[in-house]
């Protein structure tokens, strides 16, 4: 059973995350999608068929934020979370490699027209297509490192209250969990045209820290990280995990609620 859930937990985060930062990589080495919608929609797409996908090998969650969110609000039993935060870790940091690999003579060719040297300052705008970073590199933009965590924290709060919503019994008005994988990754893209601007909109502490662990390794070193005062973990790992949290905390709220209310 636990090697079920490890595959299906691995597999699901490797799609999402190698066509979430593909689209990434095409928009920066060849100016393809050319607005915020078009990406929103490519990394919905990844987690929409990435829990068509892996769903029945697995909870689907490939967020360790959605994982630690389920045991909170009790959907999930606390000895599971080791074998699917290792998978969702460890589906990102291969993601992040294929990518790598599949655009690597594209970067270099990109890097040499643009004079950028990896690893420097201005090698961001290349690193970018790994880990994210506040305020969204060749934005306008003004983001301090506590609107960054608030908006980390609340797109993810939205994206697991909506998850929690869509797959409670309780919900008269959930849609059938035929097309509930839809739903979820139209959230996403929701909240990624909402927050993007400020963060490139994380969400999901496993598709930041395997990418951007890629990027370090492939010589980007620390021009992988968003700063130099701990944003990478403020901003992109603990943020996500506690929005998540506050909305399992406020789902038993909602069901009494909704309970009350019940005819």
């Amino acid at each position: 059973m636990r090697t079920k859930e490890f595959v299906g937990e691995a597999l699901g985060t490797f799609i999402l995350v190698l066509f979430g930062c593909g689209s990434v990589a095409v928009a920066v080495l060849f100016g393809e999608y050319n607005s915020i919608f078009q990406i929103g929609m490519v990394w919905g797409i990844g987690v929409t068929l990435a829990i068509y996908l892996t769903r029945h090998l697995s909870n689907a969650h490939l967020n360790p934020a959605v994982t630690l969110a389920m045991v909170l609000g009790g959907r999930m039993k606390a000895g599971k979370i080791p074998v699917y935060l290792a998978a969702q870790f460890a589906g990102a940091f291969l993601a992040g490699v294929a990518v790598f690999l599949l655009f690597s003579p594209s970067i270099a060719a990109y890097e040499s027209a643009h004079q950028i040297v990896r690893g420097s300052r201005e090698s961001v705008i290349t690193a970018k297509m790994f880990g994210e970073f506040y305020p969204n590199p060749g934005g306008t933009a003004v983001v301090p490192m506590m609107l960054a965590i608030a908006a980390e924290a609340f797109g993810t709060f939205l994206l697991v209250l909506t998850i929690f919503g869509l797959t409670e019994d309780a919900n008269a008005g959930r849609p059938s969990s035929t097309i509930t994988p839809l739903f979820i990754g139209l959230t996403v893209s929701s909240v990624i045209w909402l927050i993007a601007p400020l963060t490139q909109a994380g969400l999901n502490p496993a598709r930041d820290f395997g990418p951007r662990a890629v990027a370090w390794i492939a010589g980007w070193g620390g021009a992988a990280l968003p700063d130099a005062r701990g944003g990478f973990f403020w901003v992109y790992i603990l943020a996500p995990v506690a929005g998540g949290a506050a909305a399992a905390l406020l789902e038993p709220l909602m069901k009494r609620i909704t309970d009350k209310s019940a005819p």
